[in-house]
């Protein structure tokens, strides 16, 4: 088993794109320099905190296969988050400057933060956020041990001392001690005067940051998270919903306004997820908790309520509480019909979500029988025919769901073509539960005329499987390719049909065949990539010849073409390559001269296994007397041969 040490040095930023994408890696690098307490695990963890719109405590585990595992007490969801990847970044830095990254210690602030009221893993696995520690919610209430230990032989006095310095000396310490008193005596008029300010004032502040270097303004939240977390504990959940709902509100015109990295709004959504905790402590019923929830979620934008689905999971909420929820959206759905003919996005946008709700709260109150009528009256006007026929479906109605998906397929084509094509997938899927196989081909096949390309030629094949009729639907595709004419039925009346598959229950709208310099056909591209999937690399090469003849050119193929050929046609591999490398140069860039730099490498590969090396150096030679004044290309050069870069070796001490 490798050390983390070595996982370390062996980490590229390929690597990093790999686990976090290319977006989330760049704004973790830019956050290199926030890392503090960095430290390792017992279980080769890396552990850190990292400073954003508030502390976060971030955990990364590394292993051998690049499947990384993260746990980060931030709100991001969507994935590993750019505090997770500036901790790696950190530990890489430290290991190139050969320091030890210390031990976490038990009794660390840290340790107590990520392992406290956890289970044995906890990591966000697969992109599910892992249980959030319930310290998180206590607000000072963590276990301070050497602080502890200091004051333990403190007489009283000593004592009162000690504080009144440090709240002279530090007023956010007398803050902190008078909303504490004022918490504890139930006096908190004032506190949720202050708090309502400061919620109106940071609301207003502009949010905004710079990708491009570290310049940034971002509200700072953690002030009211800390006091939506006191008030939580101290019980008053009433007000931290008025709280909450007034920061959802203010804050949704401020992310609107924000021009940032989304840190704002995980700002302002780690608050609301406190008030989320509140609600059933509140004195609303059962059944209007649930219904507050839902009110907000219908009209949260921008996500800044997403703790809120986890609510409507809750398994405190029963039976009866759903029905009550079920009855009021039920109306409420009557009146939004009467009113609106949903003739807009927005209110189509808004009637859908809320039948989206009512079907939830019908499954949830054990009225499922409800749902199918429910979504046919209204399927026509919202247009949500896969929701109706998934359920039908689901449900084992595949004659009804069938003829839903025709019928909602010929409605949306025109303006909805994406729901269509979704539509006609589930017809497909119909056809293969009854073991119709010529009708699934005959859908494969419609989808390949459709949006012609390799998948779909390779959907296509195995579709034919259980066929006998590859040879005739294979040249059939490949014609299609060549002259734009379908074979199934909507070719030339005097061309003989010998399309072995049934017509589809429906069809795409069919394009009159457009050949000649700027039709579509013949669609060499396709063509290439069929003639490389079947090893046919004498049709590759013919193809790309006769592409390369055309006005268009063969922009988007020539490096496919020419990988693919490499070993079978070395020749023709090598003067794409060669070209490709002039036309780069020619751009005087660079970034031009890098990607030159890979075809390069290419070209090497081919020359070294087939011993002409001589033939590389002149090549090589060449290139550097033609352009002896590019001195950075001249560094491209120098550096062909080398392996993909490690972060190791291209961070910098100061890198930020």
């Amino acid at each position: 088993m490798k050390t983390l040490g070595t996982l370390l040095s062996e980490l590229t930023y390929d690597d990093l794109d790999h686990w976090a994408g290319e977006t989330i890696r760049g704004r973790g690098k830019a956050y290199i320099n926030r890392v503090a307490g960095l430290h390792r695990t017992t279980r080769g963890e890396l552990a850190a905190w990292v400073s954003g719109s508030e502390n976060y405590a971030t955990l990364v585990h590394l292993d051998e296969q690049g499947e990384y595992d993260w746990f980060c007490t931030c709100p991001y969801g969507n994935g590993p988050c750019k505090h997770a990847v500036a901790v790696i970044l950190a530990a890489v830095r430290q290991c190139k400057r050969k320091r030890d990254i210390p031990l976490l210690s038990e009794e660390d602030e840290l340790h107590q933060v990520l392992f406290s009221d956890l289970e044995d893993k906890p990591y966000r696995e697969s992109g599910e956020l892992a249980s959030v520690p319930q310290r998180a919610f206590e607000g000072g209430k963590r276990e301070h041990s050497k602080v502890r230990k200091l004051l333990a032989d403190k007489s009283r006095e000593e004592m009162v001392e000690m504080v009144v310095r440090l709240a002279a000396y530090f007023p956010v310490v007398e803050r902190a001690l008078l909303e504490a008193e004022q918490l504890r005596s139930g006096r908190i008029e004032p506190l949720i005067r202050a708090l309502r300010q400061e919620i109106g004032n940071l609301t207003k502040e502009p949010a905004w940051s710079s990708p491009w270097s570290d310049e940034r303004d971002i509200p700072d939240y953690s002030h009211v998270h800390q006091q939506f977390a006191l008030l939580l504990a101290a019980g008053h959940a009433d007000v931290l919903l008025e709280l909450g709902d007034e920061l959802w509100r203010r804050g949704s015109e401020q992310v609107e306004q924000s021009d940032d990295e989304g840190e704002t709004g995980e700002a302002i959504a780690g608050c609301l997820e406190i008030v989320f905790h509140a609600l059933p402590a509140s004195s609303l019923a059962k059944a209007e908790q649930l219904l507050w929830v839902i009110d907000r979620l219908l009209e949260d934008q921008y996500n800044l309520l997403q703790s809120g689905e986890k609510v409507l999971e809750d398994k405190r909420y029963g039976e009866g509480d759903w029905q009550q929820v079920a009855t009021i959206l039920a109306g409420r759905a009557e009146t939004a019909k009467k009113g609106s003919q949903a003739t807009t996005f927005s209110a189509r946008q808004h009637r859908t979500g809320l039948q989206d709700r009512l079907v939830t709260a019908y499954q949830r109150s054990n009225q499922t029988e409800k749902i199918v009528p429910l979504l046919e009256k209204e399927v026509d006007q919202l247009g949500n025919y896969t929701q109706l026929t998934d359920l039908l479906i689901k449900a084992g109605d595949l004659e009804r769901a069938r003829q839903w998906c025709i019928h909602g397929f010929a409605r949306s084509i025109q303006h909805r073509a994406g729901d269509a094509e979704g539509l006609q997938e589930r017809l497909r899927r119909i056809a293969e539960t009854q073991q119709q196989h010529g009708l699934v081909a005959a859908y494969r096949a419609e989808d390949f005329f459709h949006r012609p390309g390799l998948e779909g030629y390779k959907e296509l094949r195995r579709a034919t499987e259980k066929l006998t009729s590859w040879p005739t639907i294979r040249a059939g595709a490949l014609g299609y390719l060549e002259s734009g004419r379908r074979p199934d039925g909507s070719a030339r009346k005097d061309e003989p049909l010998a399309w072995p598959l049934p017509a589809p229950e429906v069809r795409y709208p069919q394009e009159k065949p457009k050949g000649g310099p700027t039709g579509r056909f013949p669609n060499r591209p396709a063509l290439i990539d069929i003639a490389i999937f079947e090893k046919r690399f004498d049709d590759v090469v013919a193809l790309y010849q006769a592409m390369a003849k055309g006005s268009l050119g063969t922009a988007g193929v020539d490096e496919t073409v020419a990988k693919a050929v490499a070993k079978t046609h070395p020749e023709a591999a090598l003067a794409i390559w060669r070209r490709l490398v002039e036309g780069l140069i020619a751009q005087v860039k660079p970034k031009a001269y890098a990607e030159a730099g890979g075809f390069l490498r290419m070209m090497y590969k081919v020359f070294n296994e087939r011993q002409r090396l001589a033939e590389w150096e002149a090549l090589l030679a060449e290139l550097r007397r033609t352009h002896k004044a590019k001195r950075r290309l001249l560094d491209v050069l120098d550096s062909i041969g080398t392996s993909s870069k490690k972060i190791i070796d291209g961070i910098k001490d100061g890198e930020s």
